[in-house]
């Protein structure tokens, strides 16, 4: 239960959103009946455009390069018993399709970076991960280093704990010790809420808190809770967030379908161990065995 002090916070961030919605030169969009997302967001006006391919539907902040379904997807390697050798076959294809970026664990990603050099795919590395359970001065340190190493774009993990016992300000405090490096480092700080974990009440207030920090992109899940991302979560945070944010569906998109069901509610970018095999499927083509796992 909220504390009087938090729920007013709350309020007062909302608000605060609100009124720079509606003041004079804010941009105006009609709302689609299905979800109450902004135009362009429902599923009804999108089948035309997924089913001939377009991804990126001029959201901000989405990476990569429009009109591929490659261009959407962070291929993504994330076991902990991933070797040297899984991470050069993960770079290689994500330059053969032309992925938005590869998605590894700090540890790799000086090694993605360097084996990437040069062919426009991104590096993202994740931060906190998987638990968010590292304190803010930790999570901030971790995403300078994989800065350092070469990260452009970084997912982090919000403090669970904190957020479902209605500390706010630990919740916010930890988002932006991420979001601020990425910020002056001209890097994409997306923020994983792991959806499962949380009351649709708690998604709406982590979203929010994600929006305020200035993030770039929230997203569902690490791919290792109880569930990854559902259709329904996806329609939920574009609703919170708005035109203005990416949205990341992760943990569970595994071919083109899934990826197409993301997409119509919301979702601009996916997390997929399974990105050769959707690419494959969106060509027509029989899907080959890829080095991504468990995502």
């Amino acid at each position: 239960m909220l504390s009087p002090q938090d729920l007013q916070r709350l309020i007062d961030i909302i608000t605060e959103e609100v009124i720079a919605a509606q003041a004079p030169g804010a941009a105006r969009s009609s709302r689609c009946a299905c979800h109450s997302v902004l135009v362009d967001c429902c599923p009804d006006r999108l089948r035309s455009v997924i089913d001939a391919g377009a991804t990126r539907l001029g959201m901000h902040a989405t990476g990569g390069a429009a009109g591929s379904v490659s261009a959407m997807i962070d291929h993504t390697l994330l076991k902990p018993d991933a070797t040297r050798a899984d991470i050069e076959k993960l770079c290689r294809e994500a330059a053969e399709f032309h992925f938005a970026t590869v998605c590894v664990n700090p540890a790799w990603v000086a090694t993605a970076a360097a084996l990437l050099r040069g062919s426009g795919v991104g590096v993202c590395s994740v931060v906190g991960f998987p638990l968010g359970a590292t304190t803010a001065d930790v999570k901030n340190y971790e995403t300078r280093r994989a800065i350092f190493d070469g990260a452009t774009e970084i997912d982090m993990v919000i403090n669970i704990g904190a957020l479902k016992s209605a500390d706010l300000r630990t919740v916010e405090r930890d988002i932006e010790a991420v979001v601020e490096p990425c910020r002056q480092c001209g890097t994409t700080s997306k923020v994983i809420i792991e959806a499962a974990l949380l009351t649709d009440d708690e998604k709406i207030t982590a979203c929010t808190l994600a929006k305020a920090a200035g993030a770039d992109f929230v997203k569902t899940s690490t791919g290792f809770a109880s569930g990854g991302a559902t259709a329904a979560d996806v329609a939920l945070m574009r609703r919170v967030v708005g035109a203005d944010m990416g949205v990341k569906a992760a943990g569970g998109v595994r071919d083109l379908e899934g990826l197409k069901a993301m997409v119509a509610a919301g979702a601009t970018r996916v997390g997929a161990s399974a990105g050769v095999k959707i690419v494959q499927e969106s060509k027509g083509q029989k899907p080959a065995a890829a080095a991504g796992s468990g995502y």
